[in-house]
């Protein structure tokens, strides 16, 4: 194998790596979203299980995350509970900060 093909071969190891990681850091980061946001909307064990299922589903609506995003803000507004879209943000944002991380460091 010449040089140019194992740094390629390398750069497409790299990159099913990486698209595996943020496949699983997002799904940590639904679950974990969907857990704040229903113990906001007064979801507990079922209901709280069934919410998680709901939020991953969203996910798959569209590429990225205004997906769940739009989810998230719709439920609060129906249940009449006033949850800034910057809180909302910031906790999908640290959430899927805190999977990569754990991710890598179990890992590692």
């Amino acid at each position: 194998m010449t040089t140019f093909n194992e740094r390629e071969k390398g750069f497409e190891n790299k990159f099913v790596y990486d698209q595996e990681v943020k496949f699983k850091a997002e799904a940590r980061r639904n679950r974990a979203v969907a857990e704040w946001a229903g113990a906001k909307l007064g979801l507990t064990g079922d209901a709280l299980e069934a919410y998680i299922k709901e939020v991953r589903k969203a996910d798959l609506a569209e590429a990225g995350d205004e997906d769940v995003f739009r989810k998230l803000k719709a439920d609060f507004a129906a249940k009449g509970i006033a949850v800034d879209d910057a809180d909302i943000r910031k906790m999908m944002s640290e959430s899927f900060a805190k999977a990569i991380s754990d991710i890598e460091s179990a890992k590692g």
